[in-house]
């Protein structure tokens, strides 16, 4: 599984505005300068996430993006999950192994097992993470 900048651009913006929470409206253009990404590719995403609910927009001189939440109830896999959509390695684990639209021998499959395992554990670890971790520079993950 390879994220792509949709997914990481979008953290990296919920990270920003994360860190400047409680500090009134964020302005896109900060946002992308702080960051290292395109402006205008910022304002996609940033669209994605209005509708999802994460982030209020603020019109006016003084406006700008501000999250909907506190930074303790956002992970990082809910952010991947609305920019990317659902985590699985294999279609197949898009739906359930009876009648399973992607792959007819889903039921039978000796491997599906592997990669559900492999799913749930990026989606542990992802849940895991909240942006205020992030911002706390934390090391959630101790081995």
């Amino acid at each position: 599984m390879k994220l792509s900048t949709k997914g990481r651009y979008g953290v990296a913006a919920m990270y920003d505005l994360a860190l400047h929470h409680g500090q009134g409206p964020i302005s896109l253009k900060s946002v992308a300068q702080r960051q290292g990404i395109s402006e205008h590719y910022l304002e996609q995403l940033m669209g994605t996430l209005r509708k999802a609910g994460f982030v209020k927009s603020v019109r006016g001189a003084q406006g700008g993006y501000t999250l909907t939440k506190e930074p303790t109830a956002i992970s990082v896999g809910d952010i991947i999950r609305i920019m990317e959509g659902p985590i699985a390695p294999v279609d197949c684990l898009l739906s359930d192994a009876v009648d399973n639209e992607y792959c007819e021998r889903a039921c039978a499959c000796v491997t599906r097992n592997v990669w559900a395992k492999v799913r749930d554990s990026i989606s542990s670890v992802l849940d895991s993470i909240t942006l205020a971790d992030l911002c706390q520079g934390e090391d959630p993950i101790k081995e």
